[in-house]
């Protein structure tokens, strides 16, 4: 969650003219709107329904249907400009009916126009592990990972470049096989220790072992515990003992430029 200023789980990838919003955790919105500026935002995908990692749908939805009214609020002349289309927002099995409840616990009751944000902001889309699906320039790959919640990681790939998401997990083998050859794997790493409760965490050294089990050309841990930079680097350390490629430290508005990896 929050800590020291920084937001919880939320990343912006670029392809060309697609921009898209993996996760959603609080601080996020305020985070996007300071990068989204006018450019449409092309997608928002849901790794689980953690709060950690959705909280600020409903914030953005409602920032993305202010640039969808026309009209003026004080009159209740107010409509939708069908010019700007709605962002789609690609969540778990039985997320809509989550989503809705949501909404519905902050109602703006002169203005209801402004509490339908899942429907009139968003392109609401439920998806399966193992499907796949297009986002502008962007293909999409979900694979269901080890968590308590039901949780899919995703692989981003576009003209010959390649990134994974885990979400949150714990050790599982489909990791690897979602990640087989990626250029970036954006991997948590909550804990000290690999998990042994079943709720599905990962220690640096098992993103790292993953890493090195698919082959990717850099690990990003990021969904670390403590907002402590030392413990951060503890954390990266331990890391490169088993993993030899690149392995960075995801912070806040920090940039990670993706290039196809030269075969050797």
């Amino acid at each position: 969650m929050p800590a020291d200023g920084q937001a919880s789980s939320g990343y912006l990838v670029e392809a060309g003219d697609t921009r898209i919003m993996l996760d959603a955790g609080p601080g996020t919105a305020l985070n996007l709107s300071r990068h989204l500026g006018d450019r449409p935002l092309g997608g928002v995908f849901i790794s689980h329904l953690h709060t950690d990692h959705l909280l600020d749908l409903l914030p953005i939805g409602k920032m993305l249907l202010s640039r969808r009214l026309r009209g003026d609020l004080s009159t209740d002349r107010v409509e939708i400009d069908e010019s700007v289309p709605r962002v789609p927002l690609l969540v778990p099995e039985g997320a809509r009916a989550v989503l809705d409840r949501y909404a519905a616990l902050f109602p703006v009751t002169t203005h209801p126009v402004l509490d339908r944000a899942f429907e009139l902001a968003f392109e609401v889309s439920e998806y399966q592990p193992d499907e796949e699906r297009r986002l502008g320039e962007l293909s999409l790959r979900f694979a269901s990972l080890r968590h308590i919640a039901a949780n899919c990681g995703v692989r981003v790939e576009t003209g010959g470049r390649s990134l994974v998401y885990t979400g949150d997990t714990g050790v599982t083998p489909a990791l690897p096989e979602l990640a087989q050859g990626a250029d970036l794997l954006l991997s948590e790493s909550t804990l000290r220790q690999t998990d042994t409760t079943g709720h599905g965490h990962l220690s640096s050294r098992d993103a790292a072992y993953a890493a090195r089990d698919a082959g990717v050309g850099t690990l990003v841990l990021t969904h670390f515990a403590s907002p402590d930079v030392a413990e951060h680097e503890w954390h990266r350390a331990r890391a490169v003992e088993v993993f030899d490629g690149s392995v960075d430290i995801a912070r806040i508005g920090q940039t990670h430029i993706i290039d196809p990896r030269k075969a050797s």
